[in-house]
């Protein structure tokens, strides 16, 4: 069932929005060769507790940290660890906060110094195929309408999506129906109605859209070794089109 939230609410999910977008703009300062993904991490913790958020993901199904940290070959629920960041790296950081009572999660990919013009472009293409969604996510579409401007944007430049990982809605809880891939067909697929809140998180790779999920149970990664990035908002829809409870 999709839980639709009054305009009342929604302005209540902007405080949880709010310190996710703040921790990302905190961070895009520090993520440097020599940073280690470990961290940022501890920062998360602080963060999160200075501004009065919980880190929700901290024991969510067994999950041990606050934060992902996904590095170039990982796609998505990296864990956090002492190996330095290089340059030339990539860094996806996703965090999810809770803050009285509501979710804010948003995912940003980080260029560590110099970075390939493959790595420049991939980054470049999937944040560009984020908010392309974003501008179709508006009352009366389908979400296909939404994630066919995702996929075609990311196919036309060369990229593939991934079809393992799933965008999802958002409220009390983290993952709330309904949940949906980040590629379809005009006209199809569910309609977007006013009080729906989601998140669009496109998960592109330079190489093929497989993935693998390393011993831990959690880390995925490309299955052919290729980068990939991710850029992820919380939206809601309204009257007015959509809001980003997660603009930085």
């Amino acid at each position: 069932m999709i839980i639709l939230k009054s305009r009342a609410e929604i302005e209540e999910m902007r405080k949880a929005g709010g310190i996710v977008a703040a921790f990302h703009q905190a961070i895009a300062g520090m993520i440097r060769p020599g940073v280690t993904t470990l961290d940022i991490e501890s920062f998360a913790v602080r963060f999160l507790k200075e501004n009065d958020a919980r880190a929700y993901t901290i024991g969510y199904n067994g999950y041990p940290f606050a934060t992902c940290a996904s590095v170039n070959d990982v796609i998505a629920h990296g864990f956090p660890n002492r190996k330095p960041l290089k340059e030339g790296d990539i860094v996806t950081i996703d965090i999810v906060a809770e803050a009285d009572g509501w979710i804010g999660d948003s995912a940003w990919c980080y260029a560590v110094g110099e970075v390939s013009e493959e790595a420049r472009n991939l980054m470049q293409v999937t944040k560009e195929s984020l908010y392309l969604g974003i501008e179709k996510a508006v009352v009366g579409n389908r979400i296909g309408d939404v994630m066919h401007a995702v996929q075609t944007h990311a196919e036309r430049n060369g990229f593939s999506v991934v079809l393992d990982l799933l965008g999802h809605g958002v409220g009390r809880e983290m993952h709330e129906e309904p949940n949906y891939t980040h590629t379809g067909n005009p006209g199809k697929g569910f309609r977007l109605k006013e009080g729906m809140v989601f998140t669009i998180e496109p998960m592109l790779n330079a190489g093929k859209a497989l993935m693998t999920v390393d011993a831990d149970g959690w880390t995925a990664r490309t299955a052919d070794g290729s980068l990939s990035a991710q850029y992820e908002h919380t939206i809601a829809i309204t009257a007015d089109g959509p809001i980003i409870l997660t603009a930085q």
